[in-house]
């Protein structure tokens, strides 16, 4: 086995190497190359070659972060100063469309401001006038504002050829209900003018048979607030009850002992008050068509009654010249004296006022609190060819307010204001109407006035007036307040 030790001197000298070039490279290694010297020089030979670089593409010179803000922002303004340019916005004109559009904010807001308080206001009035209506204070002012009156229509039938005597409206003011001297009740439409039925009241009548024959005659007529309820008297001492709606009848109430003159439902209830000439007022509950109790006080026969909301009732006492409140609850009554004739009718106006009309031609105006009438006015419709007054035979009011209307025979319909404060009873309109006025209805709110008009007076035939119609006459009546609105 050979070995070094073995070898000639000089024999590791002569050793050839293989590459050359890349042997000059590796005696080089960590040295930079002198410029512009050849690969495969030493460096006594002469300077080393560079190490090659890849060539670049493109020299981009990459800005700084101030240089990119400085260039956003002459690029913001440059756009800012094209847009104004465009828009030619001054200062004046900028500060004019701001004003505009804050106007407009507040105007929306303030219309949804007054739609809360308009809706709240009309839900207080509504309270306060329905609050002030069930305990009789309510009071609405209205004869001031008539402007005109007219009649509008005629309304006539050929089963009421005879005087018409009685009329009654419904709350809405949509139906009438009349009756005359015959057996017929007719039910009206007040928009059309025309009969929707008609009712034979003498096959209900009760009466024990007698050899003296009597024929209906329709004295008074009266509905319930809700419709329920109509009763009527025909002339004798029962009172009958029909339906409204079906124009059916339902019962003959019995007890009277003479002929009814007056009939009116307590508003809001089915409580019946009558009045006859048996000198008693009768209590009656139509829910259990049942007779409740009798009041008794006046010297002669009842002539006519009315009632509203509380549980009390007036009466007109006829030839005893006297007015009665009852006082049901409390079982008493209170007296009022005054017209120096018979008294024929009397109205509430509210809890507190009321109306009376007599033969003496005489319309006074009272108070609950006093016996004696605040105001009278005499010979209110003239007086009649023999020189006598001509006696008031029909009432109207409309409630809780200050416009009353009476009716004669003197060929007009007078139309009152009333002033309890004043103590003033104040003629305000006339109307030329022909005739016995036999019967007045209002409407709800006074804009229509219905007249039931006779040749003959409702009681009785003493006189006949030729040139008069048997009709019912509607007059309409245009307010101030409802012209303007």
């Amino acid at each position: 086995m050979s070995s070094s030790f073995f070898l000639k001197p000089g024999a590791k000298g002569t050793k050839k190497r293989k590459n050359p070039t890349a042997a000059a490279a590796t005696t080089t290694k960590g040295k930079p190359l002198r410029k512009g010297g050849k690969p495969g020089q030493t460096a006594a030979a002469g300077p080393l070659p560079k190490k090659q670089r890849r060539p670049k593409e493109e020299e981009e010179e990459i800005a700084s972060e101030d240089e990119e803000f400085d260039s956003d922002q002459g690029e913001a303004n440059t756009l800012a100063f094209s847009s104004d340019e465009g828009e030619e916005e001054t200062a004046q004109d900028k500060r004019l469309r701001l004003a505009k559009q804050y106007l407009t904010e507040i105007e929306k807001q303030e219309a949804e401001r007054a739609e809360d308080r308009e809706l709240a206001q009309s839900v207080e009035q509504r309270l306060q006038t329905e609050y002030l209506d069930s305990v009789g204070k309510l009071r609405r002012n209205i004869a001031g504002s008539l402007k005109t009156c007219e009649t509008s229509r005629v309304l006539k039938h050929k089963v009421h050829h005879t005087p018409i005597c009685a009329l009654a409206l419904s709350p809405d003011g949509k139906f009438l209900f009349t009756g005359a001297k015959s057996q017929f009740l007719l039910k009206w439409c007040t928009e059309t003018g025309k009969v929707l039925e008609k009712s034979d009241v003498l096959s209900h009548r009760e009466e024990p048979e007698t050899t003296k024959k009597r024929r209906s005659h329709i004295v008074a007529i009266c509905l319930s607030t809700d419709m329920k309820y109509l009763a009527l008297a025909e002339g004798g001492p029962h009172i009958q009850i029909w339906c409204p709606q079906t124009m059916k009848h339902v019962k003959t109430l019995k007890g009277h002992r003479d002929s009814v003159a007056g009939l009116v439902f307590r508003k809001g209830t089915h409580d019946l008050y009558s009045a006859a000439k048996d000198r008693s007022v009768k209590i009656w509950s139509l829910d259990e068509m049942a007779y409740v109790e009798s009041l008794f006080g006046h010297q002669t026969g009842v002539t006519s009654i009315d009632a509203l909301s509380r549980e009390r009732a007036i009466t007109a006492g006829g030839s005893d010249c006297s007015l009665r409140i009852w006082k049901i609850t409390e079982e008493s009554q209170l007296i009022y004296n005054g017209h120096r004739d018979s008294i024929e009718c009397v109205k509430l106006i509210n809890d507190e006022h009321f109306v009376s009309g007599g033969m003496d031609g005489a319309i006074s105006l009272w108070s609950a609190l006093k016996k004696k009438p605040i105001c009278t006015t005499q010979v209110a419709h003239g007086t009649g060819d023999n020189g006598v007054a001509n006696w008031i035979t029909a009432l109207a009011v409309v409630v809780n307010t200050d416009l009353v209307a009476t009716g004669s025979c003197d060929g007009c319909v007078r139309l009152w204001q009333t002033n309890p404060n004043a103590r003033k009873l104040q003629q305000i309109q006339s109307i030329p109407i022909a005739g016995f006025i036999n019967g007045l209805a209002f409407n709800a709110d006074g804009t229509q006035l219905f007249v039931a008009v006779g040749q003959e007076h409702r009681l009785g035939r003493w006189w006949r007036h030729k040139e008069a119609k048997n009709q019912v006459v509607v007059v309409d009546i245009k307010l101030q307040s409802a012209t303007s609105s």
